[in-house]
């Protein structure tokens, strides 16, 4: 399944950033991929995302992407980096996460694939100032697909 999610993942590089949105080739953010993925894969989304600010819910420090993730997705240990596992940041100390990436190569030259804003979706490296954001790290769900 590892190399379907990251068939998936890749195939949207080149999407322009677009906020709220997810469709592939027209315009995604970083949760529009995840769920772009999702459907690419496994089908149907679990749930449909209320609509969001750029800022998520920074503001009232509500964790609502890490919650969702843990609703859908299967946590893994931080030091058990794998191919197709999902990312979340935190994008600076102390704030809440709200950012999301697929990783795409483990190891030296680990990389990820994520829509960034005003980059749209691409692979970058996992450099260590990336790898320092990382608050939680998932799995697509076992048995799914």
């Amino acid at each position: 399944m590892q190399a379907l999610i990251l068939a998936e993942a890749r195939s949207w590089i080149g999407t322009p950033y677009l906020h709220q949105g997810s469709v592939k080739g027209a315009g995604t953010d970083c949760l529009g991929l995840l769920r772009g993925v999702w459907r690419g894969v496994l089908g149907a989304e679990p749930e449909a995302p209320p609509p969001y600010s750029e800022d998520w819910a920074e503001p009232a420090r509500r964790e609502v992407l890490f919650q969702a993730a843990e609703r859908w997705l299967c946590r893994k240990p931080l030091d058990q980096p794998a191919n197709a596992d999902v990312l979340l940041f935190r994008m600076r100390d102390g704030g809440i996460a709200k950012h999301l990436g697929i990783q795409s190569e483990v190891g030296a030259s680990a990389r990820f694939v994520h829509a960034y804003t005003g980059h749209g979706v691409v692979e970058s490296p996992l450099s260590r100032p990336w790898q320092r954001r990382i608050a939680a790290r998932f799995a697509f769900p076992l048995g799914a697909g």
